[in-house]
């Protein structure tokens, strides 16, 4: 019953520091959620769905580029992209859509 105790205790304690704002990676000043998502059961293939795109496109483009260089390293070890759409797309091809912007990439497997 103690080990159960003192695991709650150390768990309720973590959680602030994952909202910790100080230890967010930013990005042109702003902190962008992002979400990286496999297409279509493919491991390699994926897409980067950056939200609040509207405080700064730069700052947007950089947290995807972040985001999916993170993915393809932690799933291949590789920190190589072959970008459909991605952040050096002109800004007139980008995909925006409620306020999120879309990537979609491709981890080249070795």
């Amino acid at each position: 019953m103690k080990t159960i105790s003192v695991a709650i205790v150390l768990a309720v304690g973590l959680v602030p520091g994952c909202t910790d704002q100080k230890n967010q990676l930013r990005f042109d000043g702003q902190y962008f959620r992002t979400k990286v998502a496999k297409v279509d059961g493919q491991r390699d293939v994926f897409t980067v769905r950056i939200r609040d795109v509207a405080r700064s496109l730069d700052g947007a483009r950089e947290a995807g580029r972040h985001a999916g260089t993170s993915y393809c390293v932690e799933t291949y070890g590789n920190s190589d992209i072959d970008w459909a759409i991605g952040p050096d797309t002109p800004p007139e091809q980008l995909q925006i859509v409620d306020n999120t912007l879309v990537f979609q990439g491709v981890c080249p497997q070795l």
